[in-house]
């Protein structure tokens, strides 16, 4: 696994409770089976998913996880284009106000040559991943990573004006 250094106010921390977590992929990647299996992975383990589905926009990530306020975002990906589109939606991420401070990982297959070191996932992490998830380790290290989260944020009972509230993209832009 390959982390990004951290900031002391963008630290993962210990922590309990509920996670509110948005799950999505890059805009060139179709498959869903990697998506629906996160998004029961980590119900299993307590949190909220806000599953954007497959081939979403970076704009339509950055402005949903804006009205969702994770606690999290996970990207999956499994068409090998990861850490070359990766690199646009992190700075993306990264650029909106509202998150510059959540955490933000991708994982699964990130290109067609099979990397696996840190070297080769550096630009990722420069671009703005606090996390690069690959390989048999993937899993484990997501929910490591999920129990070092800080405490979730209150919330209130209903979902934001406009929000997804757990719909796929494709609900959305009907």
């Amino acid at each position: 696994m390959a982390l990004r250094q951290q900031s002391p106010n963008n630290a993962f921390a210990p922590g309990l409770g509920t996670r509110n977590v948005v799950l999505s992929t890059i805009p060139s990647d179709s498959h869903t089976w990697n998506l629906l299996y996160l998004q029961l992975l980590l119900e299993e383990h307590g949190c909220a998913v806000t599953n954007l589905g497959a081939c979403v926009p970076v704009a339509t990530l950055v402005g949903e996880s804006a009205q969702v306020r994770p606690d999290l975002i996970v990207i999956s990906t499994v068409n090998g284009h990861g850490l070359h589109e990766g690199l646009d939606l992190a700075r993306a991420v990264r650029a909106s106000e509202e998150l510059r401070q959540v955490p933000l990982v991708i994982g699964g297959k990130l290109d067609t040559a099979g990397s696996r070191t840190d070297a080769d996932f550096l630009p990722l992490l420069e671009a703005g991943f606090d996390a690069v998830l690959v390989g048999e380790t993937a899993v484990p290290e997501l929910l490591a990573l999920l129990e070092r989260l800080p405490e979730p944020v209150a919330r209130p009972l209903t979902p934001p004006a406009g929000g997804l509230d757990r719909r796929a993209y494709a609900d959305a832009i009907r």
